[in-house]
Parts: structure tokens; C-alpha cells; sequence
């Protein structure tokens, strides 16, 4: 008889469960996908770029993990808030409680299982489908990739069923000890409303110093470094629960002395319920405000460290193209792109030095870049050379030459920059050597075999990838490893973009989902907790009802009171996530870069989950009428 009152029970709060359900297939579903990107052994052994980003997707999963453990035991603490009377109802009618609190832990695991089994199956899809894609942004063979892999299934299945395991027994645990008159009485508890002190004006100074500490450590964590990011992510969350705790009332009864505000409509009674709804909601607010600069900031985050990879390689290279003793194919490449500027230079190599014509240098200036990764300023163009090229031998060393037994000169600050960025491609090239510049005269003296190295600049570097690539390819076939077997690195655009965007690419992919995960969860637990106070705002709205309040003024009411509830952590949160970038202002050019398209998401995501709550809220205080 219980099993069928228990099954009856659920159906009838279904939409909760869903709610809930929702919520642990995305967390499973990434958590599942994380893992077969990161122990598919045969996949990342043949991938040297998936090998080397396997720590990001390890990261994700454990944070991942440390969230949803939240998540799980909130979500179950609010469902068993809900069936409280009822249960208690069983007991006052003859049920054992310990047969009660067995059918409470088996229900809550096999809602689990269940989450597990559509969340796997989610996973499977999300590893085939996005697994390609980040596969095709990083331009790797999927040859070994297998979307269904049983380690990250097992994985996957043994964290969570330990994860429903604990919920479910601490569930029981806490049924065991509620007596019946708890239980049945649960729904008329009335919140308390803590008198304002000096105590509040305390706290709310400590707070909102925690908080500045906290913004101080995150941007000026170039310097502090680790200690920062401690410092930071400590001071932040434990000022913003203070804040909330301490301010959040103190506004809400401002709103309820406005006399003005107060009179119009029925905002007396929709400040009256914030008021006593308040205190309970400060410390869930303080965590939703966390998850969002949390969901937000992955997601910028990623974004960023994506877009950054074109703004690095530009500092490091204002020429797209870098080719030494270029063949006829190279040549072919070059015209079939929109080149905007070219320039070739000679230069001779012998066993002491490689030496490049003056007349060629003065005769077509290079461009240099004017931003560093110290300094960056968005949309600085490079600059044209200016420094002159005085009299006859340079080099970029001080010292004696042994050849001509005369002092060398250093070479000028803008010339060594450009010859060592955009000449020099590779050291292997010119181990051991000194690079010097001499006037034509010297130059044509040399015995030296002679050489040439062209440069340029196309109209959009990322058109011309594979052509870029294929030419890479070419100039390491050109260069003999000082040891056999020695992989060939080159310094050129292509080549830096590469080797940053195989990284970025994975933080970007990772950041996304991470985020939506944690948006998600954080909109369920919000409305997780304002559900779990609707049964007792049942009367008062029935009371406003039965004397003759119209339905359109109440369900404007409600609309009013929770988007209170929802503005403050969300203002808070994105507060969070444009003072957190800072955090990456270390490594990243502009860590701002395109930061609006995640908190569109989120404000997306959001408002969903506001309409959401909204309509379930209404349909609990509001029932349909007869």
C-alpha cells in the first residue's frame, strides 16, 4: 500500500522531479562527456594536441563534480520538504517509520539511477556529436575516438551512485529523526524577522571589506600570483554571503516604509511576503550569486583564452608569412592570397656568422609591433622601422670579432626585434651563431653560402590556415635537427597560433558546458528553494481570494516578489565575473574580449528559469477555480 502511495505521490509532483531530473542529466551528461575526452587511451595516445589539453577536461570534471555534490543534496533536501505532511500523515495513520524511510531512500535512488541512465545516454550523444566538432577546431584525426567507453562510463555510474547513495541515506536519516508532529506541521512554520543593530551595520562593513579584499587579490594577482587567487576566491564568497545576510533585509524593509511605493496596488502585500521570506532566502541567494559568477566565468573565461589566440600571434608577429629559400610551391601559395605586403631580404651564412645586407634592410623597412603581452592596447597598428642603420658592422652581441679584429656595435633595439620575430624562424637554423648587418660593400666580400628570406602580410591570416600550414611543413623539411629524430619547432605566425589554440580551443569547449552546467544547477536551486515555501503562502493567497482580490493583481503580486528574488544574485554574480577576469589579465591580451555572448546566455537561461518558477509558484498558491 505505501509503494502505491508513494508512486501516486510522485506523479503528482511530477514537474518537480523533472525539475530536478533536468538539471542531473546535464551534470552527468558533461561529466560523462569530460571523461571520455580525458581517459580515452587510445584516442589521446595518437593525439599529441588532445594529450596535451587533458588536464583541462580533468579540471572540469572535478569541478563539476565538487558542484553537483551540492546540487544533489540540496534538490533532495527541498523534494523531501515538499512530502513532509504527507508523510508524516502516514505515520499518524500506522506506518512504521522505519518503512517510511526505506521507501524515502529507495525512491530517491532510483530517481537517481534513472538521472544516470537518460544522462549516459545524453553523454553518448553530446561525446559523439561535440566530440567531432571540437575535433574538427582543433584539425585532428578522430581515428580512436569512441563516443561509448566504458571506463568513462564506469567512472561516471560509480561517483554517482556513491553521490545517491549518501543523499538517499541521509535522507532516511533525517525522516528517522522528524517526530510526526514535525512533520504534519511543516507547512505552518513561520519565518522570523531579525531585528535590524549594530550588529547588521557590522556585518555589513566586514562584508563589503572582504569583498574589496577580495576584488584587490583577483586584480592584482600578476603580483600575488597564487596567494591572489586564494586570497581572492575566499574573501570574495564569504563577503558576499555577509553582504547578503546583512543588506538584503535591511533593503526589503526600505521598500516596506516607502509609503508611496507601499500604497500602489498590492505591494503592501508583496513587500509584506518578501519581508518574511527574506532571512530564509539570504545564504541560498549567496550561493546562487557564486554559481553565477562561477557558470559566467567559465564561460568567458573560455571564450577569451579562444579569442586570445589571434590577438597573441599578432603581438608576436606582424607578418603573416616567414619563408627562407622559398620553392616554387611556396611562391604558387603566395599568389593565390590577397598579399598586402611583401619583402624579401639576402643574407649569408658561414661558420661564424649570418650576416644580412643593410642596402635591402634600409631599402624596405620592416613593420614592427608596438603591443606586448606586458603592454597591450586594443586596435594599436604596428609601426614602420625609423631607427637608422649607422655605419658599416653590427651585431646583436657585444664583443670582439675574431675575423676582422674589430669592435662590433649592438645592434639597434628595432632591428634586433624584427630580425629575431620575424626573420629567425627556428635556432636550429643558425645554432651557435651571430647575426650581424652589413653595408653592401662587406656584404658582397662574404664567402658565405647566400640565402633569402621573404615576408608578409596577407588581408586575414585565419583564411589562409592550411595554405600557412602546408608552407610550415615545407620550411621544416628545410632544416636538419642538431640530433636525429629531434622534432623541428618553428617560431613563425602560423605556428605560435597553433601551439595556442590547441590549448584554448579545449579551455573554450570545456568553459562552455562547464558553464551551462553550473547555470543550470544554480537556476534549479534557486527555484528549489522559493518552491519549498509555496505551500505555506497557499492560505494567504487563498485569504486575498475569498475577499475579493482579483487573480491578475496576485499573479502580478508574484511576478513582482520573485523577480526581486531573482535581480539581486544576478547582479551580484555578473559584478563577480567582470572584476574575476582580472584574474587572467596575466595571460590573456583582453580577457574581456566578446564577453557579452556569455552573459547573454545567462541572462537567457535565467529569464527561463524565472518564467519557470514563476508558473510553478502560481500554480501551487494559485490552483485553477472551479
Amino acid at each position: 500500500m505505501l509503494v502505491k502511495l508513494s508512486l501516486s505521490s510522485m506523479r503528482k509532483m511530477m514537474k518537480d522531479y523533472l525539475v530536478l531530473l533536468v538539471g542531473l542529466v546535464i551534470s552527468i551528461s558533461i561529466f560523462y562527456m569530460f571523461q571520455t575526452l580525458a581517459l580515452n587511451g587510445d584516442f589521446t595516445k595518437d593525439n599529441s594536441v588532445i594529450s596535451s589539453i587533458q588536464v583541462v577536461f580533468n579540471v572540469g570534471a572535478f569541478l563539476l563534480a565538487f558542484i553537483t555534490i551540492f546540487y544533489i543534496f540540496y534538490a533532495n533536501s527541498f523534494l523531501l520538504s515538499l512530502r513532509r505532511k504527507e508523510l508524516g500523515m502516514y505515520m499518524v495513520l500506522g506506518a512504521k517509520k522505519g518503512k517510511i524511510s526505506q521507501i524515502l531512500f529507495f525512491e530517491t535512488l532510483m530517481m537517481g539511477i534513472v538521472s544516470l541512465i537518460v544522462g549516459t545516454i545524453v553523454g553518448i550523444g553530446l561525446s559523439s556529436g561535440i566530440g567531432k566538432i571540437l575535433m574538427n577546431l582543433l584539425e585532428i584525426s578522430a581515428d580512436g575516438y569512441s563516443p561509448f567507453y566504458l571506463p568513462s562510463v564506469w567512472m561516471t555510474w560509480g561517483f554517482f551512485l556513491v553521490l545517491f547513495l549518501l543523499t538517499s541515506t541521509i535522507n532516511a536519516i533525517r525522516l528517522s529523526r522528524a517526530t510526526e508532529l514535525d512533520l504534519i506541521r511543516a507547512e505552518q512554520q513561520n519565518d522570523t524577522i531579525k531585528a535590524k543593530g549594530f550588529g547588521t551595520v557590522l556585518v555589513a562593513l566586514l562584508g563589503a571589506a572582504l569583498v574589496a579584499v577580495g576584488y584587490f587579490a583577483l586584480i592584482e594577482i600578476k603580483v600575488l600570483q597564487v596567494l591572489g587567487l586564494i586570497v581572492g576566491a575566499g574573501a570574495t564568497t564569504i563577503g558576499t554571503y555577509l553582504l547578503f545576510i546583512s543588506l538584503l533585509p535591511v533593503f526589503v524593509q526600505a521598500l516596506k516604509r516607502n509609503q508611496k511605493l507601499n500604497d500602489r496596488n498590492l505591494n503592501a502585500f508583496t513587500f509584506a511576503q518578501l519581508r518574511f521570506r527574506v532571512n530564509n532566502l539570504t545564504k541560498v541567494l549567496g550561493t546562487v550569486a557564486m554559481l553565477i559568477a562561477l557558470g559566467v566565468g567559465a564561460m568567458a573565461g573560455g571564450l577569451a583564452f579562444q579569442k586570445n589566440v589571434d590577438l597573441i600571434a599578432d603581438v608576436g608577429h606582424v607578418y603573416d608569412v616567414t619563408l627562407h629559400d622559398p620553392g616554387d610551391e611556396d611562391h604558387q601559395a603566395l599568389k593565390k592570397m590577397t598579399v598586402t605586403e611583401q619583402n624579401t631580404y639576402r643574407y649569408k651564412v658561414d661558420e661564424e656568422a649570418i650576416t644580412f645586407a643593410k642596402d635591402d634592410l634600409l631599402a624596405h623597412p620592416p613593420l614592427i609591433s608596438t603591443n606586448s603581452m606586458e603592454a597591450y592596447t586594443p586596435n594599436k597598428e604596428p609601426k614602420r622601422i625609423t631607427q637608422p642603420l649607422p655605419g658599416s658592422v653590427y651585431s646583436m652581441r657585444e664583443g670582439r670579432d675574431a675575423k676582422n679584429e674589430q669592435k662590433l656595435e649592438q645592434l639597434p633595439d628595432e632591428w634586433d626585434q624584427v630580425i629575431s620575430h620575424e626573420f629567425i624562424t627556428s635556432y636550429d637554423m643558425f645554432s651557435g651563431k651571430s647575426i650581424r648587418v652589413v653595408d653592401q660593400a662587406s656584404y658582397e666580400k662574404l664567402t658565405g653560402t647566400e640565402h633569402q628570406v621573404v615576408i608578409a602580410k596577407v588581408d586575414d591570416f585565419l583564411k589562409y590556415k592550411q595554405d600557412l600550414k602546408a608552407m610550415d611543413q615545407r620550411q621544416k623539411q628545410l632544416i636538419k635537427p642538431t640530433r636525429e629524430k629531434e622534432e623541428v619547432y618553428l617560431s613563425t605566425k602560423y605556428s605560435t597560433y597553433e601551439a595556442v589554440y590547441a590549448f584554448t580551443s579545449g579551455t573554450m569547449f570545456m568553459g562552455f558546458f562547464l558553464g551551462i552546467a553550473f547555470l543550470a544547477m544554480m537556476a534549479s536551486c534557486l527555484m528549489f528553494k522559493i518552491l519549498s515555501g509555496a505551500t505555506r503562502d497557499r492560505d494567504r493567497y487563498s485569504m486575498l481570494r475569498k475577499i475579493g482580490v482579483r487573480k491578475q493583481l496576485l499573479v502580478s503580486s508574484i511576478y513582482k516578489e520573485l523577480f526581486v528574488v531573482f535581480i539581486f544574485p544576478a547582479l551580484m554574480g555578473l559584478m563577480h565575473v567582470l572584476v574575476g577576469m582580472q584574474m587572467f589579465s596575466f595571460i590573456l591580451l583582453d580577457p574581456y574580449v566578446n564577453i557579452w555572448v556569455p552573459t547573454v546566455i545567462f541572462l537567457v537561461i535565467y529569464a527561463l528559469y524565472y518564467v519557470i518558477t514563476v508558473r510553478l509558484y502560481r500554480g501551487i498558491v494559485l490552483p485553477k477555480e472551479a
